[in-house]
């Protein structure tokens, strides 16, 4: 293993592993045990945890799509988002390129050929300014593999904090898969479709499935606002699991009233847990949450002088939820964090985590500020 390392280290390709402090904290925090083991790569590593827009699509697309997806890359580096992608020709190359064209910055997650890749003449300067960082979870010269490239998609979108699709082939091919795979399982992220331009089936399929038709900003405040998208939900809901607070018999979801789309709905209590467990992705916030929330399913014989007065007050099980959480997100907002960080932190959706931020911010007790974006507590709160 250390002739290995050296090996690569001679060719300035580092070599982590999931015990090292410098792996990505993102990817251990979203995909846990299905975090690679090792990962291969160079340049600037401190790229991987600053999120972005993942913009992905087909190998084979024409000039017009081409285009399209350089100018969405620029976009990327005028908002200083940093565009994550596959590294692969055709729309992943473009969005690449269009972003650092700009100036922006560059996290390339490759299937293959990183050593090649990192001896690029054009790739080189870019590695060595910080500007461009490339990884892969496979050998650096191993060659293209179907499989390897259909499992590091799932890597793209653990890194981002949005994605757009620009082109997919209908329930065929590694964009397809990992788009799909995204909306039914993972839900990271939201993802955003192309909306202009020629149709495709294949775009359209994922529409049905939950995708969102990608708005297209033209500056970069308005890019900002594709990151403030509650994530995908499923097209058709799940049947209800047994009610948390009336013992084991199945309860129907709470119904609210519609809403606008920048304020998602909660999720169905049924499915949330009544005590999350919290996963930090910095080492700060989970220093700070260190004692256990009680709940009013742990104090069935408290009296009721003993117990929470927000869970007293809360008039639905939805209530009682953000009420049992409610100091938990405050103590995790002492320090800025956005509505995914937060989802990840709690281990629940993103729609959810932004439905409580929101109620936290009519409160007054949290603010949203912009640099660095995210969502902090008031210095004013009596909370501290």
């Amino acid at each position: 293993m250390s002739q290995v390392i050296e090996r690569w280290q001679a060719r300035a390709i580092w070599v982590i592993s999931r015990a090292d402090e410098q792996y990505p904290r993102r990817l251990k925090a979203r995909l846990r045990e299905d975090s690679p083991a090792v990962l291969y790569g160079c340049g600037d590593i401190g790229l991987l945890d600053s999120g972005g827009m993942a913009v992905v699509g087909s190998r084979h697309v024409d000039e017009s799509l081409i285009d399209y997806t350089m100018a969405v890359g620029k976009l990327a580096a005028r908002a200083h988002r940093t565009l994550v992608s596959g590294g692969a020709k055709g729309i992943d190359q473009a969005a690449m390129r269009g972003a650092l064209e700009a100036g922006g910055k560059v996290s390339g997650v490759l299937a293959d050929s990183l050593e090649r890749a990192t001896m690029n003449r054009e790739n080189r300067n870019l590695l060595l300014d910080g500007q461009l960082v490339l990884i892969s979870p496979y050998d650096p010269s191993a060659g293209f593999n179907v499989g390897n490239a259909m499992q590091r998609n799932k890597l793209i979108y653990a890194l981002a904090d949005a994605s757009l699709v620009v082109s997919s082939d209908l329930n065929k091919g590694g964009t397809w898969t990992g788009a799909v795979e995204q909306l039914d399982k993972l839900k990271f992220v939201p993802v955003y479709v192309r909306s202009t331009g020629e149709s495709s089936v294949g775009l359209d399929a994922l529409r049905g499935k939950g995708a969102i038709p990608w708005p297209n900003p033209q500056d970069a405040d308005a890019f900002e606002g594709v990151f403030d998208a509650g994530a995908p939900v499923p097209a058709q809901a799940p049947k209800p699991e047994p009610s948390l607070f009336s013992g084991d018999a199945p309860t129907e979801a709470v119904k609210t009233p519609p809403v606008a789309a920048d304020n998602p709905p909660a999720i169905d209590v049924a499915n949330e847990p009544t005590q999350p467990q919290v996963s930090a992705p910095d080492a700060e916030p989970v220093e700070c949450v260190t004692e256990t929330v009680p709940t009013v399913a742990e104090t069935p014989e408290a009296k009721p002088q003993d117990t929470d007065p927000l869970v007293a007050q809360a008039s639905t099980p939805a209530d009682t939820l953000f009420a049992a959480v409610r100091d938990v997100i405050l103590l995790l907002l002492k320090v800025p964090m956005k509505d995914a960080e937060v989802a990840t932190a709690l281990d629940i959706s993103n729609a959810q985590a932004k439905a409580w931020l929101l109620r936290l911010l009519d409160e007054g007790v949290i603010e949203k500020q912009k640099k660095p974006a995210g969502y902090i507590l008031k210095q004013s709160s009596l909370f501290e």
